[in-house]
């Protein structure tokens, strides 16, 4: 398989380009020479062949040659808003989202999540989700990535949730709580070009965060009877909205 790499400076077809050092550092790994073929992309849609020209010591030059108008997103373009879940288990559940195609990921600090991210930190956090959404992408063969929003309380991101043309759900244990067949029975309609998704940490939404937000047109969604942790359930929601 051509390696993959993402690179932060605009692409054009028939030009030499010295790649960022990031991706330069890869392809020096890769102990690839001369001559070697590779696969590029600047997010902005596409992908572009490209082959080695040539190998420095810390820098690495490339041809970059024919555009590919090939895109590899999901049918349906799935906005994750999450409850942060602690240690690793963010960074595994952005690296699972961007190979399952979602369209931007909004961290959430909640009543009942541990993380608490502020100032520098916050900063720190966002740069590394976007190193891993990246990394997917790359692995993955998606041409485009996904946003990751600034980490923010969920009492001011539910006023305004920046999502438009999208159905809006809330994944909810509570008792009563519509599958998504329900839910499209009872609304008689289909389902809008977007999907946003409302889930919560480790703890789940307290009860006062679910009612705010089903108060705001989130409909509560159940994902069937067994309790998941908080990367699954977000997970499983976004593979069944992305192909609907």
């Amino acid at each position: 398989m051509t390696p993959r790499f993402h690179c932060a400076v605009t692409l054009a077809a028939g030009s030499a380009l010295a790649l960022p050092p990031g991706a330069a550092r890869h392809v020096q790994v890769l102990r690839m020479q001369p001559g070697d073929a590779l696969t590029l992309f600047d997010g902005s849609g596409g992908e572009y062949a490209a082959t080695v020209e040539r190998m420095g010591r810390s820098e690495v030059t490339v041809q970059v040659d024919n555009h590919i108008a090939v895109e590899r997103e999901a049918p349906r373009a799935v906005h994750l808003a999450i409850g942060m879940p602690a240690n690793e288990r963010m960074d595994w559940l952005v690296e699972k989202a961007t190979e399952l195609g979602v369209a931007s990921i909004q961290p959430l600090m909640t009543a009942h999540g541990v993380l608490r991210l502020a100032g520098e930190r916050a900063d720190k956090k966002r740069a590394h989700w976007e190193a891993i959404a990246i990394a997917a992408c790359e692995q993955c063969g998606r041409n485009r990535l996904p946003l990751i929003h600034p980490v923010r309380a969920l009492a001011g991101w539910i006023d305004t949730p920046p999502i438009d043309d999208a159905e809006r759900f809330v994944l909810s244990l509570a008792e009563g709580t519509c599958d998504m067949r329900e839910i499209r029975e009872r609304a008689s309609v289909t389902a809008l070009r977007g999907a946003c998704v409302l889930s919560g940490p480790e703890g789940g939404l307290s009860a006062a965060e679910e009612q705010d937000a089903i108060a705001r047109g989130f409909a509560p969604l159940t994902l069937g009877p067994r309790v998941l942790r908080a990367e699954t359930a977000a997970l499983a929601a976004l593979a069944l909205l992305a192909s609907q």
